[in-house]
This record gives C-alpha cells, sequence and structure tokens, in this order.
C-alpha cells in the first residue's frame, strides 16, 4: 500500500472514532458528587472519561461505559470503587506563598474569559493575574481586560511575538514569590493555585512545580485520540525532581523534561526563574523553533541545583485542538520543539555538553520510541487507566521526526528575530 494510501486509511479511521463524555466524581463522604466536566452538559449513558477525587483532590482517572437506562452516578461510583482510598499528604500547613499568575494570549478572547473567570475564582489567599496579549492585531483583548475585569486582572501588550517572550514580559512584572503560568484555553480547578505553589512553602529548596492537565472535553477525534495516548497527564503520584539525587529510572536526568510537566501548569520560585535569565526567547509556540520553552526553564532550574515538584493535585483542565489538521501541526511542533530546547540549553549553557553527550545514545533510542507511539507517563501511571483504544497513525509519527529534524535549525533562525523592550504597554 502506498503512503498516501495508508494516510487516507489513516485518515478514515480517526473519523470513525466517537465522542467521550468527561466526568469529575468526587468519593468524600457517604454520598458521591457527580459533575460533568467543565461546561458539559450533564452525563448520560455511553462512554465516559472520568476524573476520580477523594476529599477534592484527583486521585486516578478511568475509561468506563454507562449502560443505556443506568444511573450515571451509581454506575460511575462502582467502578471508582478501586481507585486509591486517599490522597497522598499535602505539601505544606504553612499558607502558600503570594503569587503571580500569568496568561499569554493572541487573538483568543473568548477563551481568555473562560479562564480568566476561573482563575478569579481560585481559593488562593493572596494573588494577582496578568494577562499578557502577545503581537495584538485588534484590540479585542484589551477590551475584554478593561470591560469585564477591570483591576482584578492586570493587563500588558508585549509586540514581539512568541510564547517565551510573552512569558518573559510577564516573569518582568511579577510581583509574587512564585509565578505560575498557564494558557488562555484552560479551566482551573478552584485549588489549582494553593496547590500548586503549597510546596513551595514546604521546601526552601524547591526551584519549580507543575501539575496535571487533564481534558476539559472530548467531543472530537482529535481529541479523543490525543488524549487516548496520554494527552499532557503525568500520573498522580506526587514527585520530587532532585539534581542532587537524580532518579535511578531516569538515565537520561535532566534531559528529559517532557516528564516533568508542561507550561498550561507550572509554577517558578520568581527569583530563581530570573536569576537562569528566564524563558530562552528563540524558543516556544510563536516562533521558528515552534516549542520548548517551557522544558528549557524546567532544565535550566534543575541545572543550579534547584528542585522540581510533581503534584497532580494542581489540577487544570486543557481544550484540546480540535481537528486531524491541529494534530499534524502539533506532532510537528512537538518534535521541533524538543530538539529545539535541547539546542537552546547547549547554546546558553555548554558546559552541559559533555553529560548531554554521555546521554546521546539512550536519548537517541528514547526519541524513537516516543515518535512510536504515546503513552501516558512513559508507561502507565499509577492511578491512571490505560486508554489506549485507538492507534497512534504512523503520519503523525512521521512528522514528529520531521520536526526532531528541523528543531535546531528552527532554534537557530529564532535567535535572528527581534527581541521584547520591558516596560511598553502596560497599565
Amino acid at each position: 500500500m502506498s503512503r498516501r494510501a495508508v494516510v487516507r486509511e489513516e485518515i478514515r479511521r480517526f473519523l470513525e472514532i466517537g465522542a467521550v463524555q468527561v466526568a469529575d466524581l468526587d468519593l468524600d463522604g457517604d454520598e458521591a458528587v457527580l459533575r460533568p466536566g467543565p461546561g458539559g452538559p450533564p452525563v448520560t449513558h455511553g462512554e465516559v472519561f472520568l476524573l476520580v477525587r477523594r476529599s477534592g483532590r484527583p486521585v486516578a482517572t478511568l475509561l468506563t461505559r454507562v449502560p443505556e437506562g443506568a444511573d450515571p452516578r451509581a454506575v460511575l461510583t462502582a467502578a471508582a470503587s478501586g481507585a486509591p482510598r486517599e490522597a497522598a499528604a499535602g505539601d505544606a500547613a504553612a499558607p502558600p506563598p503570594y503569587a503571580s499568575v500569568v496568561v499569554a494570549t493572541r487573538e483568543r478572547a473568548g477563551q481568555l474569559a473562560r479562564a480568566l473567570d476561573s482563575l478569579l475564582a481560585q481559593d488562593h489567599p493572596r494573588f494577582e493575574v496578568v494577562v499578557v496579549d502577545n503581537a495584538p492585531v485588534t484590540g479585542g483583548t484589551r477590551e475584554l481586560v478593561e470591560r469585564k475585569y477591570g483591576e482584578r486582572v492586570r493587563y500588558v501588550c508585549e509586540p514581539v511575538p512568541g510564547l517565551a517572550v510573552a512569558h518573559n514580559r510577564g516573569l518582568a512584572l511579577a510581583r509574587g514569590e512564585v509565578v505560575a503560568f498557564t494558557d488562555d484555553d484552560v479551566v482551573a480547578d478552584p485549588r489549582w493555585l494553593g496547590e500548586l505553589t503549597a510546596p513551595f512553602a514546604a521546601d526552601p529548596r524547591l526551584g519549580c512545580a507543575t501539575g496535571l492537565i487533564l481534558p476539559a472535553r472530548l467531543r472530537t477525534p482529535a481529541q479523543v485520540l490525543l488524549e487516548s495516548h496520554g494527552g499532557f497527564a503525568k500520573g498522580f503520584t506526587p514527585t520530587t525532581y532532585d539534581p542532587g539525587d537524580p532518579p535511578r529510572d531516569e538515565p537520561l536526568f535532566p534531559f528529559t523534561a517532557g516528564r516533568f510537566g508542561s507550561g498550561a501548569n507550572m509554577a517558578f520560585r520568581t527569583d530563581v526563574l530570573r536569576a537562569v535569565g528566564g524563558f530562552d526567547p528563540a524558543t516556544g509556540a510563536g516562533t521558528a523553533a515552534r516549542g520548548g520553552d517551557d522544558l528549557y526553564g524546567f532544565v535550566r532550574v534543575l541545572a543550579q541545583g534547584h528542585r522540581l515538584r510533581y503534584t497532580p493535585y494542581a489540577l487544570v483542565w486543557h481544550h484540546h485542538r480540535e481537528t486531524w489538521s491541529d494534530l499534524e501541526t502539533q506532532a510537528y511542533g512537538y518534535g521541533a520543539g524538543l530538539t529545539a530546547y535541547l539546542t537552546a540549553i547547549l547554546v546558553n549553557r555548554p558546559a552541559l555538553l559533555p553529560a548531554f553527550l554521555a546521554r546521546l545514545p539512550r536519548g537517541l533510542a528514547r526519541a524513537r520510541a516516543l515518535t512510536e507511539a504515546r503513552d501516558t507517563d512513559g508507561g502507565g501511571a499509577p492511578g491512571a487507566h490505560d486508554t489506549r483504544t485507538h492507534p497512534w497513525p504512523r503520519r503523525l509519527s512521521r512528522l514528529q521526526r520531521r520536526g526532531m529534524l528541523y528543531g535546531p535549525l528552527g532554534y537557530l533562525r529564532a535567535r535572528r528575530a527581534p527581541v521584547s523592550t520591558v516596560g511598553r504597554g502596560t497599565r
């Protein structure tokens, strides 16, 4: 069969993937509380992607089915009976530190409003929200922030395109001891910011924290396919990554930065991120490098001796891309961002080159495995049920490999782009 015929067959199978409901079940107390995913309709019969909580904290996900005519809450409660009985202990009893939340956006006022509504509903005792309007074409974002959110949200215009540039602008303006970053296409759980920043109060050596990312909806084949191969989730086990005590099951540490989390749900101790120079402006969406800015930040912080904490209790719901074309763009960008960030690390920290070269043979083998099939947390995260019910298309794997080959060139091209001038366009 020709390659074109294979792609046609893959797309045909892709279009046959059915929608999946998203639901949220809290097993706290005597009676389980069932809710639909953010903005979704009430749960009915059919296939369901279920988040299971204990006392409000995420402990597992599972994929199950509610038979026609059955009570969804009863069926889902029974299906969740095998979930961990208790969430792990919290990171700190002390109040979380004052935090700045930075949201970079570009011409997506409708999505941004949804994200901001969830951020302003956080149970964190003291925080600010900063919107960075990145290379805007219209005044829609500024008008939204000023009309609907007033002084509750700070607005800044960053004319130079690029996610890392936008994040650096937000970092420069942040007043908080901790600066958190999320995207304009998420809905943050009310406990998100408190759970994400609490580890900084518990561990003075902590430089970075990341959290759990789950799908807000699974309505299209693209959304279902992506999540069925792991999406952005990293499991339900709180984990501390310490450069002074590298994990034994991570021979590529710290260069496997994709294991640590994602830019839609991350926070840094503000002075630590500033000390390493923030994010490399030649990485990230909106540049020729296509991505990798978050991974760059993780490795730079770890390379300075600071710890990184992954906590599944800091949850955001992410609106995945919706079309086949979106998946093609995402696959290529993921591959490009991966090698672009590695190039950025070696350009900016050449002292890491010997360690990188020593890990290169295993790294190449792992890179090939990553492009063959996506996985949940690299092989089955505790508390996460295997939902790989649809094959990962070879077309997307090939695009990811092409992106990996392009990444270093994309990064070098992006380095020749203009840089930000901090201080313009604020209020």
